[in-house]
């Protein structure tokens, strides 16, 4: 069994590589469009270590929270000599400078593709359409085996309620202590009824409702594939993962008080965004338990979220800059139907207070996730 603190050494290095392959996709965008990289960098701070190759300096800086692409002319405000301004960004067709700023963001949505794409053909996906049936596993001795409900059966309705899940039974049940309901079971294909008195168990100073029943494990939870059947299977699951990782970061304003109130002592949600510290621990945690699979979509997952962040119209982010380049575009259409010349690249430094302050709020987000993950960090398994 490999160690946790070898999975969160493994989680970290794969967020590093993440970020690494974010920064080349720019790099490789960049090159394919004849602009000048200057410096291609993984982590902040001081430099520990570079090389030069070519026109581009290659190197490792202390902080290992991020890299950059140091793209000639990526903007107004970047001083460019004369040798660099035809390789200069901003005077790129617009088109190339969209590709350029998407570039990161493509190559994330590749990564978290292929890292899906190895897990279905290796260790299988979730089953987009498993059985969540209501179907007991063990009866316990209790009410439901006085009643004579048996292990194999499935409760279809409650007092003539549909139950679709077995979440659907347990809270039906529990808020009914001490009354008799009604099971509408299918046993070997037929329809049966047994009425059931629930007992009464007293949690935490409630009195919930029981009849003494387990689910039995979901079959086929998970299915794996061929080489050529994983494709489809990895683009469902991918636009899946996509849609929810869409919702998780239209949620994260919503999340920060949560999380700030977890340094405090409040309990932390499951479902708390996590700084590149808690996915770690959490990825520690995976590795411990030999989860690589759900290790590997963790990635993929990390991958889309990265993705689809950038994509927020929000300057220092890709989305920000891409924002600029269609104002620019929009502008200079507006301009053309005046009968004026295009104005050029637009001013960077009008808007540098408006992008200070949002790389604050960038970083003030970010530390505040870490200091959560530190004293209250999420756990998957207690």
């Amino acid at each position: 069994m490999v160690s946790y603190t070898v999975g969160v050494v493994l989680f970290a290095l794969g967020i590093a590589i993440t970020i690494a392959l974010h920064e080349f996709g720019h790099l490789l965008a960049a090159r394919s469009c004849g602009m000048r990289v200057r410096r291609y960098f993984i982590g902040f701070g001081p430099t520990l270590w570079s090389f030069h190759k070519g026109e581009t300096e290659y190197g490792l800086k202390a902080i290992p929270l991020g890299g950059f692409c140091d793209i000639a002319g990526m903007t107004s405000v970047d001083p460019i000599t004369e040798e660099e301004r035809p390789q200069a960004m901003m005077y790129k067709p617009w088109y190339q400078r969209v590709f350029v700023l998407l570039g990161g963001v493509l190559m994330n949505l590749i990564l978290g593709m292929l890292t899906l794409y190895l897990v279905a053909a290796t260790a299988g996906l979730p089953n987009p359409d498993p059985d969540l049936s209501a179907r007991v596993g063990e009866v316990r001795e209790g009410p439901a085996a006085t009643a004579g409900v048996r292990p194999g059966d499935t409760i279809r309705a409650i007092d003539g309620q549909p139950m679709s899940t077995f979440t659907d039974v347990r809270d039906y049940v529990q808020q009914r202590p001490g009354e008799d309901i009604t099971l509408s079971i299918e046993r070997e294909q037929q329809p049966q009824s047994v009425t059931v008195h629930v007992d009464t168990r007293t949690v935490e100073g409630t009195e919930l409702g029981v009849i003494g029943v387990v689910n039995a494990p979901i079959e086929d939870l998970y299915l794996s594939y061929g080489p050529v059947e994983a494709v489809p299977a990895t683009l469902h699951y991918a636009g899946e993962m996509l849609h929810a990782t869409g919702q998780g970061v239209a949620s994260l304003p919503g999340k920060l008080p949560g999380v700030a109130r977890s340094i405090f002592g409040a309990e932390r949600e499951m479902d708390s965004p996590m700084s590149v510290v808690g996915a770690s621990l959490v990825g520690g945690e995976l590795v411990q338990r030999s989860q690589w699979s759900i290790f590997a979509m963790m990635l993929a997952s990390l991958n889309f979220f990265l993705a689809l962040f950038n994509l927020l119209p929000i300057v220092p982010l890709d989305g920000g800059h891409i924002a600029i380049v269609f104002y620019e575009k929009l502008r200079d259409a507006i301009r053309r139907l005046r009968g004026l010349a295009p104005a050029g690249p637009a001013n960077y430094a009008a808007i540098m207070p408006l992008i200070v302050a949002m790389w604050a709020l960038l970083m003030g987000i970010g530390v505040l996730m870490i200091a959560a993950d530190v004293v209250n960090p999420v756990r998957l398994f207690g």
